[in-house]
This record gives C-alpha cells, sequence and structure tokens, in this order.
C-alpha cells in the first residue's frame, strides 16, 4: 500500500478556484492509477477524476466536467486536482486514492487500496 497525504483544501466563494495536491510515500508511483473521490455530509463517497499510471486515460464525473482538471508529476510522486468554477455543491472532503493495477477504473473501488486522510473543501454561495 502507499502512504498518501492531501493538501490544498479550504474555503473559497463560489466560482473561485482551489489546487489539491497528493503526495504519496511510494517510489513505484509511476505504476499506480490515481484517483480523488469526494464525500459530502450525509451523502455516500462519489468519484470525481481518475488518471491512469501513464496519464493517457482519465475519467470524469459528469459534474465536475469542464470545471476540474487532473494531473500528476511522477519525478515528484504527487496528483494534482485543479477546481475551478467552484460550487457550493463541490462542499466536500476530497479523499485520493491509488489504484495499483495501473488502470483507474473507477467502478471498480476495490482496486483503489490506498486512501489518503481527506482534505476539507467548502465553497460559500
Amino acid at each position: 500500500q502507499v502512504h498518501l497525504v492531501e493538501s490544498g483544501g479550504g474555503l473559497v466563494q463560489a466560482g473561485g478556484s482551489l489546487r489539491l495536491s497528493c503526495a504519496a510515500s511510494e517510489r513505484t508511483f509511476s505504476t499506480y492509477a490515481m484517483g480523488w473521490f469526494r464525500q459530502a455530509p450525509g451523502k455516500e463517497r462519489e468519484f470525481v477524476k481518475t488518471i491512469s499510471r501513464s496519464g493517457s486515460t482519465i475519467y470524469t464525473a459528469d459534474s465536475v466536467k469542464g470545471r476540474f482538471t487532473i494531473s500528476r508529476d511522477n519525478a515528484k510522486n504527487t496528483v494534482y486536482l485543479q477546481m475551478n468554477s467552484l460550487k457550493p455543491e463541490d462542499t466536500a472532503v476530497y479523499y485520493c486514492a491509488a489504484d495499483p493495477t495501473g488502470y483507474g477504473r473507477y467502478w471498480r473501488l476495490n482496486d483503489f487500496d490506498s486512501w489518503g486522510q481527506g482534505t476539507q473543501v467548502t465553497v460559500s454561495s
């Protein structure tokens, strides 16, 4: 498993931007697909975006299309989530996760065997 630490959350007004980072401890980070998920109060955890180990395949939830971008820097063992045009409904705890299969198939949640502790994102109206 991989130790993951998220950062970059905070309070932002609607329409604003935030960039989340997730640093991984594993030297073989480049072999993992990475994903961002979120959980709002009283709701189930939901998929946001995933990126394959090569970066060639990205899956995106409909709710964030055109607003959120996922990227990875394998030299820094870090994955990013750039969030633009934020809405109050984006308020949630955001988690990054690692998938050792390398594919990032978000519908196979059990593939993601390592999770960070989460970072709070709050969007005010």
